[in-house]
């Protein structure tokens, strides 16, 4: 897994690619996203090298767009796709510990968390937050939803729960 961050620009995935694919890297699956500014990647990749000679590949492109990257050894479990079953939306007035509160109370009513993004919006007055995940409900969707309606996140935070209809071919 290599996990890359920095300041956003144009052309930070295009440079990256081309220098693994350059190199025989295979990329696999991947997670991109910009966060206040700054760029993010998450990349699956299978290299047959050693792992210096991966730092010998990415260390220049990395030190061109002043990149910091990490390398980690995994099972790749390609093609084991979880597909969520559940959509929760959080939002409301910003307060500190919402994400704990909110994700504590769906762990321990069974939610394996898949994707969860979060942003900050309104103004630094009157912040907002808004905050969606998608998960799969390991004890049903009852256990959350009760979860949920015992869960205290202040009145001004709305918390909904969506089942996803999943299609199955």
């Amino acid at each position: 897994m290599l996990t890359l961050v920095g300041k956003d620009r144009t052309g930070i995935v295009a440079k990256i690619s081309a220098a693994l694919y350059q190199e025989n890297c295979n990329l696999g699956e991947a997670s991109m996203t910009r966060l206040g500014g700054n760029f993010t990647i998450m990349l699956m990749i299978q290299f047959d090298g050693l792992a210096q000679d991966l730092d010998r590949i990415l260390q220049p492109v990395c030190d061109s767009l002043n990149l910091h990257y990490h390398v980690d050894q995994i099972d790749g479990e390609l093609h084991h796709h979880l597909e969520p079953d559940v959509r929760i939306s959080v939002h409301g007035a910003d307060r500190a510990g919402i994400v704990a509160d909110v994700t504590r109370a769906l762990a321990d009513a069974g939610l394996d968390i898949l994707n969860l993004e979060s942003d900050v919006a309104g103004t630094s007055e009157d912040p907002l937050y808004i905050m969606n995940i998608e998960g799969v409900a390991v004890k049903g969707i009852d256990a959350l939803n009760h979860a949920l309606q015992t869960l205290d996140c202040g009145e001004d935070v709305e918390v909904h729960l969506s089942e996803i209809d999943i299609l199955r071919g």
